[in-house]
C-alpha cells in the first residue's frame, strides 16, 4: 500500500513539472528550464512506473530502456537540425505504434475478459479507440516524415470523391466498434484487425492529401494525434500519469495547430479532415517584370546605406547553417549603429519554431527577433530586407493572387520595403511548388548562391 501512495505522489510531482515544462516553452527565456524541467518530470514517471508494485521482470525493462536510450542518443546527435521535423513526424508514428500494440496487448489480456457488465464495455471502448487514434498517428506521421524527408511527393493526392471515401470508412468503423462492444474474444480480435487496417489507411490517405506548404500544420496535428493516442493508452492500462501527459500533449497541440492554422488561413477542421491540400483553381496572374541580381560587394554597399535592416530566415538558412555568419554580420551592423531585427513567419522552415531555434542556437538575442504581426507593420519604413532561404512566406501572391495556392496565408510584406535582397541558389519554387512574385518586382535584387558563404562573402566586405 505505501509502494502505490509514493507511485501516486511520484506521478503527482512528476504531472506538476510537465505542466511547468510546457509553461516554460511558452517563450524563448525560459525554454532551457521548461525542458529541464521535462526531463527531470519523465525521470521521476519512469522510475516510478517500474519500481511499481505490479510490475515483473524489472531485468529486461531496465535493458530495454537503457537500449532504447543509447539509440535515441545516437540518432539525436546525428540528426541535424534541417532535419528535426522528420524525426519529430517520425517519433509520433511510434508513440502511434505503442497505442496500437498496448490495444491489442490490454484485449488479450485474461483479465479483460473477466470484467462484465458496464466496465466491460467501458474497457472495450478504450481499447477501440485507442487503437483507433494510434493507426491513424502511425501511419499518417510516416507519410508525413516522407514527405518532409523527400520520399513521398509534396504536392496533394486528391481524386474525387475522396472526402466521401473518408466519411464511408470512419462509418464503418463506427460500426464495427458497436459490433465489437458485444462480439466474443476471438470474433472481437477480426472487428480489430479490420479496423486497424481501415484507421491505417485513412491515416495514409488524410496526409497524403496535403500539400507540401502545409505540412508544418500537419506535424503539429499529428503531435496532438499522438498525445490523444498516448491518453488511450493509459485508459487502458488504467495508468494515471500517462492519461495527463497524453491530455497535455494532445490538448497543446490542438492548440498550436489553431495557431498554425490562423497563421497559414486554414481551417481547422479541415486539418483534421485532411482536406486542405485542395490546390486553388482558375487561372493564375502573369507575372510582369525583370529579375535582376547583385554581387556580395554590392549587397555590402547597400546594407552600409541601410539606417533599418529586416532579416527573413527560412528553410534555405538552415540547410546551409548560415545562422551562425548571420548573428556575425548581425553584429558588425549593429555596432555600426544600425537597427537589425529578424522577422519570423510562424510557419517558416518546416516545423514551428524552426527558425527560432535555429537563432536561439547561434546566441541571436531574443529581442531582436520578431513575429510577422510585429513586423509588418514597420516594412514600409525599412530601408533594406534581406530574405534569406525563405520563399513561400514572402510571396506577394498570397494576397494578391486567388488563383495561388497560398492565397489568404498571412505573409511578410517584404515587397514594402525600398529593397529587397532575396538569397538563393536558384530561381526555384519553394515548397508550396508556386512561382513567387517578388522576385521580379523593381525593388527587388536577386543574389544567388549557398547563404552561408554568401553571408560570410557579404561580412568580409562589411569589415574592409
Amino acid at each position: 500500500m505505501i509502494v502505490k501512495e509514493i507511485q501516486i505522489a511520484a506521478y503527482l510531482f512528476a504531472s506538476i513539472l510537465f505542466i511547468l515544462s510546457l509553461g516554460g516553452l511558452s517563450s524563448q527565456e525560459s525554454a532551457k528550464r521548461g525542458v529541464f524541467y521535462g526531463i527531470v518530470g519523465m525521470f521521476i514517471a519512469i522510475i516510478a512506473t517500474v519500481l511499481g508494485k505490479e510490475v515483473a521482470g524489472h531485468v529486461y525493462i531496465i535493458s530495454a530502456i537503457a537500449v532504447a536510450s543509447v539509440i535515441g542518443i545516437l540518432l539525436a546527435r546525428k540528426v541535424e537540425m534541417t532535419s528535426m521535423p522528420q524525426l519529430v513526424a517520425i517519433l509520433h508514428s511510434f508513440v502511434g505504434l505503442a497505442a496500437v500494440l498496448v490495444g491489442f496487448g490490454s484485449y488479450l489480456d485474461p483479465s479483460t475478459q473477466t470484467i462484465i457488465g458496464a466496465e466491460h464495455t467501458i474497457h472495450l471502448v478504450e481499447v477501440y479507440i485507442g487503437i483507433f487514434i494510434g493507426a491513424i498517428t502511425f501511419t499518417g506521421s510516416i507519410i508525413a516524415w516522407g514527405k518532409l524527408e523527400g520520399k513521398v511527393r509534396s504536392k496533394p493526392l486528391l481524386y474525387p470523391g475522396r472526402h466521401a471515401v473518408n466519411i464511408i470508412l470512419a462509418i464503418t468503423c463506427v460500426v464495427m466498434g458497436i459490433l465489437f462492444t458485444t462480439a466474443t474474444a476471438s470474433e472481437g480480435m477480426i472487428y480489430l484487425y479490420i479496423m486497424t487496417a481501415i484507421a491505417c489507411f485513412i491515416g495514409i490517405m488524410l496526409v497524403m492529401a496535403i500539400g507540401g506548404a502545409d505540412m508544418p500544420v500537419v506535424v503539429s496535428m499529428l503531435n496532438s494525434y499522438s498525445g490523444w493516442a498516448a491518453s488511450a493508452a493509459g485508459f487502458m492500462l488504467g495508468n494515471d500519469l500517462l492519461i495527463v501527459t497524453g491530455a497535455l500533449v494532445g490538448s497543446s497541440g490542438a492548440i498550436l495547430s489553431i495557431i498554425m492554422c490562423k497563421a497559414m488561413n486554414r481551417s481547422f477542421l479541415s486539418v483534421i479532415f485532411g482536406g486542405f491540400g485542395d490546390v486553388a483553381v482558375g487561372t493564375a496572374q502573369a507575372i510582369e517584370g525583370e529579375v535582376t541580381s547583385l554581387d556580395h560587394e554590392a549587397v555590402a554597399g547597400l546594407l552600409k546605406e541601410a539606417k533599418s535592416i529586416v532579416i527573413v530566415p527560412g528553410y534555405g538558412m538552415a540547410v546551409a547553417k548560415a545562422q551562425y555568419p548571420i548573428y556575425e554580420m548581425v553584429q558588425c551592423l549593429r555596432k555600426e549603429g544600425k537597427l537589425v531585427r529578424f522577422a519570423i513567419h510562424p510557419v517558416a522552415g518546416r516545423l514551428p519554431g524552426h527558425m527560432n531555434v535555429l537563432l536561439a542556437e547561434a546566441n541571436v538575442p531574443y529581442d531582436i527577433v520578431l513575429e510577422m504581426d510585429e513586423i509588418n507593420e514597420d516594412m514600409p519604413d525599412t530601408d533594406v530586407v534581406m530574405v534569406i532561404g525563405a520563399n513561400d512566406v514572402v510571396n506577394p501572391g498570397a494576397q494578391d493572387d486567388p488563383s495561388s495556392p497560398i492565397y489568404g496565408m498571412p505573409v511578410i510584406e517584404a515587397w514594402k520595403a525600398q529593397t529587397v535582397i532575396v538569397m538563393k541558389r536558384s530561381m526555384a519554387v519553394g515548397y508550396a511548388g508556386v512561382e513567387n512574385p517578388l522576385f521580379y518586382k523593381p525593388n527587388t535584387e536577386m543574389l544567388y548562391g549557398d547563404a552561408k558563404e554568401s553571408v560570410e562573402k557579404i561580412l568580409g566586405h562589411l569589415k574592409k
